[in-house]
């Protein structure tokens, strides 16, 4: 997610430090970067020229002290643990200018417990970018209790700059796009683990007579089974509902390292991902 957000700020003309402690994360985000570049091109939807012009907007630091000092705003894509966002948030909020905007891309910790980590909670808010960054058109800007109106006004305008649509919601437990979405791919497995149906049935139901892009279980694979959970988690215990508690063969995937694409192996087998096969060892 840094890397799609690096790089769509970028292809919309702003210098970006993309930061990270580890030189070969850096490496490693640099190398995504260009090869998503490369398939824009390929496709036509920008130019040859602007290859060298987005790569040249981004400087990869291992010095974050440096690179914030003239940060207007500061986007935070750890990952979802609150232990690890607490920390960064600590840290920006240390080294960064009293006016610079800290978001997160987190996909539903509160915003609210993260400005909490900060002496700016008026400047912290969320900026929840959907995967791949640079295709998909949403920005979920979520507004904390502290978040002030210009911050949010701010963002808004930021997000239209870079061309994505800003939708604003409030601050709860996953917002709206997880608080939706989750439970439907928690469904799904609650179905797959009933025998309702095979991992292949499930996703064609869904892709051919809801016109849904790409199957539940197929889209759990690509978000990552260990999110999936993370995310089940803070919705039951923000709601304290049972309509929320994570499906047993989740936990049971995730226990095992089934976690998707990421380790290849999930509801599906990504060894191959031209050709996916249901994992029959699901079953």
């Amino acid at each position: 997610m840094g890397s799609g957000i690096a790089h769509t700020f970028a292809q919309y003309h702003f210098p970006v430090f993309l930061y990270d402690s580890n030189t070969q994360a850096l490496d490693a985000a640099l190398q995504k970067i260009t090869t998503n570049i490369e398939r824009q091109i390929a496709k036509g939807s920008i130019p040859l020229s602007d290859k060298q012009t987005i790569l040249g907007n981004i400087t990869p630091t291992t010095d974050i002290k440096s690179a914030a000092k003239n940060c207007v705003l500061v986007v935070e894509a750890v990952p979802e643990n609150i232990e690890i966002k607490q920390n960064v948030f600590k840290l920006i909020d240390a080294v960064c200018p009293e006016e610079t905007i800290l978001a997160s891309n987190t996909s539903s910790i509160s915003i609210t417990q993260l400005a909490s980590f900060t002496d700016r909670p008026d400047k912290v808010i969320g900026m929840h970018f959907m995967n791949p960054v640079p295709i998909m058109p949403l920005v979920e800007v979520i507004s904390g209790m502290l978040t002030s109106k210009a911050t949010t006004e701010s963002i808004v305008e930021m997000s239209k700059a870079i061309g994505k649509t800003p939708v604003c919601t409030a601050d709860f437990p996953g917002f709206i796009s997880n608080r939706i979405l989750m439970p439907m791919i928690n469904e799904a497995i609650y179905a797959l683990q009933e025998g309702v149906a095979g991992i292949a049935e499930i996703d064609q139901i869904m892709k051919l007579g809801m016109a849904h892009p790409m199957g539940p279980l197929q889209l759990a694979d690509y978000i990552g089974l260990d999110v999936c959970l993370h995310i089940m988690e803070v919705l039951h215990t923000g709601f304290g509902n049972s309509k929320y508690a994570p499906c047993p063969l989740l936990v049971k995937m995730v226990h095992a390292g089934f976690l998707g694409q990421k380790t290849k192996k999930g509801f599906y087998d990504w060894t191959t991902p031209k050709n996916l096969i249901a994992n029959d060892i699901i079953r």
